[in-house]
């Protein structure tokens, strides 16, 4: 076995210790050269042979793991026998340190059997230069093999792809901060004569990962078997022996009844976040662009048409005197918000939402009633847009007290939201009136509550396509669902703008009948004749 000196451009060699866990924890006894050590999917994905390949996959399915031996072994290889260079370039720097402890571990018993020398996982900085000369250097890490290749795994990505001499792993490219760039770059690399993997799970119908998918699919990428899509899903690697393999490396002794355990453990570890779920282990992505509440869904709840009071008025109305403006608005409550009172189900209890706003965005008051199977029934909603304050306050004070067995609100105290909901917390009681300050805290606490009652079909809501609009504006930012910074016009009236109010009106009234209030509101409904005779105050 050849020595191999190293490269004055090594800063050091890192320890077993340093690695990932995942790299540490396989077994000293384990033969990556043993008959039948990979699992099915894993061969398949092996034995296709493409300029270009693409891995769609679920999550923890070995494709990586695979790949990783795969190419130690074209790495210990000469040239010959089809050896080259092997660049890895991961989304985060522990993937490229988890990617070359594979390939280390593997590269030990590889070497030995054919005979050769390899180096330890050196750290050293790659120097990257992009198409107008500009260099910098980026950490790496990278074993070499007395074959005279080497694989190298960078931790971040180098702007000059196309100048990586061999063969490039890209992995969870889905994720990757400029993921466009990166798929770019890597396929500029096929007019060279590169050969190039790409390994990702899903993030989202409309990353770019999933749009190279479609492309390949389509035949854009040539004929011939030049590019190949290759989808792996969880229960596909189970039926190929999965668990046998997680009880292999940790050493448990694998039995029927256990595997039913873990396999339940790790579908249910996703909670409500059934999308998630399916998009990490089932390889079906998210709907468009993080969207959370998917169109089939949104389709599936709202079944019929019923009536939205819609009310815009113009700058005029405010400087018309207060007795007057407060005369109006006794008069448009009695026209057209009591007769919806009066239709309701004096059997069901109600809870309120609103989502305010004052000149720009809609005012959206979404009243849900509460069905006997716990479903809710959207029986009407109100559209408020350059509306006052106070005759906001006459028609909201008008619904609460007309709705049946009323049971709570809640109420967008954010901004000039706060007077509002104040006002009415201390009219109705604190107990039953909650005043919500909207943030990134409560929509983690709060709109995945409503996206799973989509999910599972609890919901019948009035067909109307400007709340659909608003729904699908809910997205993952961050990681938390909710409503972006993004306005779109409204689809009846071009010149006026909506934020996403109805599905923030209905996640507040979602969270009204998820924290009912307790006692009896300190006010008796009002039906339509108490209104004419006495007046509404």
């Amino acid at each position: 076995m050849s020595a191999l000196a190293p490269l004055k451009s090594t800063l050091r060699v890192l320890e077993w210790d340093e690695l990932p866990a995942q790299a540490r924890d396989i077994p000293d006894e384990f033969d990556p050269l043993a008959e039948g050590v990979l699992m099915r999917h894993q061969s398949q994905w092996l034995a296709i042979k493409a300029a270009l390949k693409v891995c769609p996959k679920g999550r923890r399915t070995g494709i990586t793991f695979c790949q990783a031996l795969d190419d130690t072994i074209t790495a210990g290889s000469r040239r010959s026998a089809g050896g080259d260079n092997v660049y890895y370039i991961g989304d985060t720097k522990d993937k490229g340190l988890e990617f070359i402890g594979y390939c280390a571990k593997f590269a030990r018993v590889i070497a030995e059997a054919q005979g050769q020398g390899v180096s330890g996982i050196e750290e050293f900085l790659f120097e990257d230069q992009d198409e107008k000369g500009n260099s910098r250097h980026i950490n790496a890490y990278r074993i070499r093999f007395s074959s005279g290749y080497q694989i190298v795994a960078l931790s971040s990505r180098p702007a000059n792809i196309r100048g990586l001499q061999g063969k490039v792993r890209i992995d969870e490219a889905a994720f990757h901060a400029d993921v466009q760039g990166v798929l770019d770059a890597a396929t500029a690399l096929l007019i060279w004569g590169g050969e190039i993997v790409i390994i990702s799970s899903h993030n989202g119908k409309n990353n770019p990962f999933n749009q190279l998918i479609k492309d390949i699919e389509a035949g854009r990428y040539g004929e011939n078997n030049d590019a190949v899509v290759f989808t792996v899903t969880f229960d596909q690697a189970v039926e190929n022996g999965l668990y046998e393999r997680v009880c292999m490396m940790k050493g448990w002794t694998p039995t029927p009844a256990e595997k039913e355990k873990w396999y339940k453990r790790i579908r249910s570890a996703y909670g409500p976040r059934k999308a998630a779920m399916r998009e990490e282990l089932d390889v079906i992505p998210r709907d468009s662009g993080g969207v959370c509440i998917p169109g089939v869904w949104i389709e599936r709840a709202m079944a019929e048409e019923r009536k939205i009071l819609r009310l815009h008025l113009d700058d005029d109305f405010v400087r018309k005197p207060e007795g007057e403006r407060m005369a109006w608005g006794e008069k448009y409550i009695l026209k057209f918000v009591m007769p919806l009172l009066e239709s309701l189900d004096l059997q069901r209890e109600h809870v309120l939402g609103m989502d305010f706003a004052r000149h720009r965005h809609f005012s959206v008051l979404v009243p849900l009633a509460i069905q006997q199977n716990l479903d809710r029934k959207e029986p009407f909603a109100v559209e408020l847009n350059n509306v006052p304050n106070r005759q906001q306050e006459q028609i909201l004070w008008a619904i609460i007290k007309g709705l049946p067995k009323f049971r709570g609100a809640a109420l967008d105290a954010t901004g000039p939201g706060q007077q509002m909901a104040e006002y009415t917390a201390d009219k109705f009681g604190h107990n039953i009136i909650h005043q919500v300050a909207l943030s990134r805290t409560w929509y983690g606490a709060w709109m995945p509550k409503m996206i799973t009652r989509f999910e599972d079909g609890n919901y019948d809501l009035i067909k109307d396509a400007s709340h659909e609009q608003d729904l699908r504006t809910v997205e993952e930012i961050d990681g938390i669902p909710m409503v972006g910074k993004i306005e779109r016009k409204d689809l009846q009236d071009p010149d006026l703008v909506r934020h996403g109010d109805f599905a923030i009106g209905l996640a507040l009234a979602e969270y009204a009948a998820l924290n009912k209030g307790g006692g009896k509101p300190r006010y008796e409904s009002v039906s339509k004749r108490r209104f004419e005779k006495k007046g509404m105050w």
